[in-house]
């Protein structure tokens, strides 16, 4: 699990020299579109701290007392949050022209949930 969150790190640096070159390029789409410029913005960075987030919590989910399935869902539950809450962001507004999100924002909801039931998880493990 620990090797595919230390794959999407490089995809976390491309996002950012993504959203660098629009802005230096004043891109169409981007900068005249708050809304789509907000939640791109919202993805990197999220993307960017729970990827780190869940690299440390991988640490600690062999150190619970929880069952190997328990453990699995942990792992697993907290890994999906840093692919599920950008992704939500990002295509839910992925057209320029978009100035609402549309249903694929319900992944970066999909993603909170997976976070706190991996997190609880984890944390009730480690007690």
């Amino acid at each position: 699990m620990a090797g595919v969150l230390l794959i999407t790190v490089p995809l976390v640096a491309y996002g950012g020299t993504t959203l660098l070159t629009f802005l230096m390029r004043n891109v169409p789409g981007y900068l005249d579109n708050p809304v789509r410029r907000g939640l791109w913005r919202a993805g990197h960075a999220h993307a960017g701290v729970l990827v780190l987030f869940a690299l440390v919590a991988m640490l600690y989910v062999d150190q619970t007392g929880l069952p190997e399935p328990a453990r699995m869902a942990a792992r697993v539950l907290i890994a999906a949050a840093p692919i599920l809450m950008p992704l939500g962001f990002f295509l839910s507004v992925l057209r320029p022209r978009d100035t609402r999100p549309s249903r694929l924002i319900w992944l970066a909801v999909a993603g909170g949930v997976s976070l706190a039931a991996g997190t609880l998880t984890l944390g009730v493990g480690l007690l």
